[in-house]
């Protein structure tokens, strides 16, 4: 389980890095787009599909990250409010069903990679496929990090814990 837990450490880090270096695409992108605008009177037409590409980069694989530190968006009162059993079985059931649409996005993403495969974005000449490639990415991250989650919430002796991303920086 240690081994499998730092290969997706591993995996949050490239995905974090990753997303850093779209950030910084994304921002020297909307510079040359307003430099372009204002001062050569000429706005470069790839600027949007390319932003579009990078913001997809950034929000997709992050959100993955996001179900392996815990920092979404969740409700817990109703299950804090149940037995220590209760809350970890429930946990378990939650992080179970999240792997499951990790690894259906994951599937239907690729097929919908594949379908547009062919096609060419117009302004920037690359695949289509290349806008739903992240979207792929995420789900096999959601996959794998919803499979350690269930992991831990079998293995753990005590209730379902909050790993969160702070407990990631103090490690």
């Amino acid at each position: 389980m240690a081994l499998f837990s730092r290969m997706l450490d591993i995996f949050c880090r490239l995905v974090i890095i990753t997303a850093g270096a779209a950030l910084v695409a994304l921002v020297a992108m909307m510079g040359w787009m307003v430099f372009g605008r204002y001062v050569l009177n000429d706005t470069p037409t790839w600027v949007e599909r390319g932003a579009t590409l990078a913001i997809l980069s950034i929000a997709l694989p992050v959100a993955a990250v996001g179900v392996r530190e815990r920092f979404h968006l969740s409700v817990l009162g109703f299950r804090e409010s149940l037995p220590m059993a209760a809350q970890r079985w429930i946990a378990v059931a939650c992080d179970a069903l999240v792997g499951l649409f990790g690894f259906a996005m994951m599937i239907y993403s690729q097929e919908l990679v594949e379908m547009v495969w062919n096609f060419r974005i117009p302004l920037l000449g690359i695949s289509q496929g290349w806008t739903y490639v992240p979207l792929m990415v995420c789900g096999g991250l959601i996959t794998l990090f919803a499979i350690e989650q269930v992991l831990l919430d079998i293995l753990r002796k005590e209730g379902p814990e909050q790993r969160g991303i702070k407990a990631a920086f103090l490690e």
